[in-house]
């Protein structure tokens, strides 16, 4: 790493009006001016410190951004209302009729589906392949290619992308590379890898307490203004604005995180190892095991461990869901889709998350029906979470 993140956050003083700890929350939609010139102006080009409309920036909206930025080392970020705009914004902004897209297959099922369902209707294609073959990759590049996309850490079967590499395709070709890294905040940086863009869910780790839906683009001053131009940019005119008081709330949660993940990390460690142990298939990049442990350690923080998510194979759906409903009932954690939340959650993403991607198509990624995704929480005790999971395993008769 070249940077210091953790740092970099805690080094950025935001005051208050009145010179409160915390910045001011700007509670409006729309800001007055002292001349018709000096709108006329901001029509035409941004000025610093200077609002019109809070579709386009606003006060306490862009301290988040500027947080953002350093927590990614980019150089400029711009928040959205969801993980889902942050994307949509960005590929709208790239990509036109007759483009393309390169794109790893397997994502988030909600991007699958916007790229797969969506997209096409205005005329943009998707290739889907395995982002982690990088001959593949360079074959599947035509003139109309504008975008290689990919996951940090893909969702649900945590592989790792190698970052460099894909950079360095991306670069040779004149195509912009945009990374998911909503698995892995603090984690991995992947514009420090080369990456043009990073891109995540706030809702996930980085807010960390389930109660808002958030996300975020960075990447380039030149990018991120683009996207906020008024005449032309697609969050302007698509307009998926975060509110103001859910950012101020983002921006406290974000001065934790670094102390989160590295819990969220020990923990994950610690039931990936213990439950391969127990003869579980269990995918986890921290593990020696896992097919990209080296990667990880190339690309990772030294700071932080290897992220909050693991994955378990247990064979079937029948033993996976009986899993799910005990562990819920025995307060391991919840049975609930979302994560980086500080309690434990744990889906089935052959039939949630990433139930958008067809069934065939799950089976050739390795998908199974017995997949669960887990979210592992801050338990203070870990090892007696380990032990009822144990017990679960047992009661729903798993061998």
């Amino acid at each position: 790493m070249s940077f210091d993140p953790v740092s970099d956050i805690q080094d950025y003083l935001v005051f208050g009006e009145y010179g409160d700890v915390n910045p001011s929350i700007t509670d409006s939609s729309t800001y007055t001016f002292l001349s018709p010139k000096k709108m006329e102006e901001l029509f035409d080009h941004e000025i610093e410190g200077c609002f019109l409309y809070s579709r386009h920036w606003n006060p306490i909206n862009k301290d988040l951004s500027e947080a953002l930025a350093k927590l990614e080392g980019a150089e400029l970020a711009q928040v959205t209302s969801s993980g889902m705009a942050a994307i949509s914004s960005a590929i709208f902004q790239l990509c036109s009729m007759g483009d393309e897209i390169i794109s790893g297959h397997t994502i988030y099922g909600g991007t699958y589906a916007f790229f797969k369902n969506f997209l096409p209707r205005f005329g943009i294609s998707v290739k889907f392949i395995n982002i982690n073959d990088t001959d593949e990759v360079v074959k599947s590049i035509s003139s109309r290619t504008k975008i290689i996309y990919c996951e940090s850490v893909s969702n649900p079967l945590l592989e790792v992308a190698d970052l460099p590499a894909l950079s360095s395709v991306a670069k040779a070709n004149n195509i912009t590379l945009v990374v998911d890294n909503t698995f892995s905040p603090l984690t991995i940086a992947p514009i420090m890898h080369g990456a043009d863009i990073a891109i995540h869910s706030l809702t996930k780790f980085i807010n960390g307490t389930s109660d808002c839906v958030a996300g975020c683009v960075c990447g380039s001053s030149e990018f991120i203004h683009k996207l906020i131009d008024i005449n032309r940019g697609a969050s302007m005119l698509l307009g998926p604005v975060l509110d103001s008081h859910r950012a101020a709330s983002i921006l406290k949660n974000l001065h934790s995180l670094h102390l989160r993940i590295q819990q969220h990390c020990r923990n994950a460690m610690f039931l990936a190892e213990n439950l391969e142990g127990l003869g579980i298939k269990v995918f986890y990049p921290g593990l020696k095991s896992h097919k990209h442990h080296e990667r990880i350690n190339q690309l990772r923080n030294p700071d932080f461990g290897y992220g909050g998510m693991l994955a378990i194979d247990l064979g079937t759906r029948e033993i996976a869901d009986k899993l799910m409903v005990r562990m819920q009932e025995e307060k391991v954690g919840y049975l609930a889709v979302s994560l980086g939340y500080f309690k434990t959650l744990f889906s089935s993403p052959s039939h949630s998350t990433s139930s958008e991607i067809p069934v065939e198509e799950q089976k050739e990624i390795g998908i199974s029906e017995g997949l669960i995704r887990i979210s592992v929480g801050l338990d203070h005790n870990i090892q007696r979470t380990f032990e009822r999971i144990k017990k679960c395993l047992r009661e729903v008769g798993y061998k």
